[in-house]
């Protein structure tokens, strides 16, 4: 058995890696009888720690939100991990989180034991960070929808579409989903009674947390392609383009978020594509590496002969 300071810490750590424990678990865990337990939660309040308990055969115990942040415990990994994610945020754009992230891992950089600080200083030398421009999300509003996710709780919220036209949404919030460009949230909406995808930054502040729900399947297993794919299909120019490869060759250099795959026979398919402009897409088409048809729509076809002649003038004939 652990001597009881090291037993309360490891208490402590336990509280603080899941949300709800009961007390048969936790006695198993620190190999104490529920007595012991007992006391060794009341220590615990007794320094400050707000935890709750109920009673029965399902009784347990939760750390509650305190008046003060009280004292994180963390491993090895999750110190690591910890000071990458704050000097990540210390350049993101999620907006008000700059500064304080900063200030943050000012903190955990200063108690860093020597060994954590060379693998945090080995492995930010080898990321590299997105120069995208990204959108800026009030971090209190990712906080709360984060939240709501975990905690299956419907939230209702002002939205404004791509036009700028308001409305109410209520709806059972999934999985928020980082595009490198834009936060998401994947969620079902109960008015409409299907799945949609929110920008995090047409959101508006306030949200509202309310009743719980049963969650449902997702939409889909990779909810990052799917995000992206309603990003493409949303685009102002969408196409359908003949490629003159296999839908099952073509699949190894098309990315699900990047548009659909429809086959035709053993050499070629249909690509359904769409981005915000033709010369983007005549582009995109160039760096696949197949080769492929184009008839229609006009601009593309204009789009891809500007894009040939000026590979043609790149190489000029001997």
């Amino acid at each position: 058995m652990l001597e009881t300071s090291a037993r309360l810490l490891r208490l402590l750590s336990l509280f603080q890696g899941r949300r709800y424990w009961s007390g048969a678990d936790l006695a198993s865990r620190l190999e104490v009888t529920s007595r012991t337990l007992r006391r060794d939660v009341d220590k615990l309040r007794q320094l400050g720690y707000p935890i709750h308990s109920t009673s029965g055969a399902e009784g347990g115990y939760q750390l509650g939100a305190g008046t003060n942040m009280p004292p994180l415990l963390l491993d090895d990994d999750e110190a690591v991990a910890v000071a990458l994610g704050l000097r990540y945020a210390a350049s993101a754009a999620v907006e008000g989180v700059g500064e304080a992230s900063v200030r943050a891992l000012a903190k955990i950089e200063q108690i860093l034991p020597p060994r954590l600080a060379r693998r945090v200083s080995a492995l930010q030398l080898v990321m590299v960070a997105s120069k995208w421009d990204k959108s800026s999300v009030d971090a209190q509003t990712l906080s709360t929808i984060a939240s709501a996710c975990r905690d299956q709780e419907i939230l209702r919220f002002s939205y404004s579409d791509h036009t700028g036209s308001p409305s109410a949404r209520e709806v059972e919030p999934h999985r928020l989903v980082h595009t490198g460009r834009r936060w998401y949230l994947v969620a079902w909406d109960l008015e409409r009674g299907d799945w949609r995808t929110f920008r995090g930054d047409r959101m508006a502040k306030g949200l509202a947390a309310g009743r719980r729900f049963i969650p449902r399947e997702p939409p889909s297993k990779d909810l990052f392609a799917y995000v992206s794919r309603g990003w493409w299909q949303a685009s102002p120019c969408r196409v359908r383009v003949k490629l003159l490869v296999s839908a099952e060759v073509a699949a190894q250099r098309v990315e699900p978020y990047f548009g659909l795959l429809e086959p035709i026979d053993n050499g070629s398919c249909y690509f359904d594509v769409g981005a915000s402009t033709f010369e983007g897409i005549a582009m995109h088409l160039a760096l696949l590496g197949f080769d492929f048809s184009v008839t229609e729509p006009a601009e593309l076809v204009a789009s891809v002969r500007q894009l040939a002649e000026r590979y043609g003038r790149a190489t000029p004939t001997r």
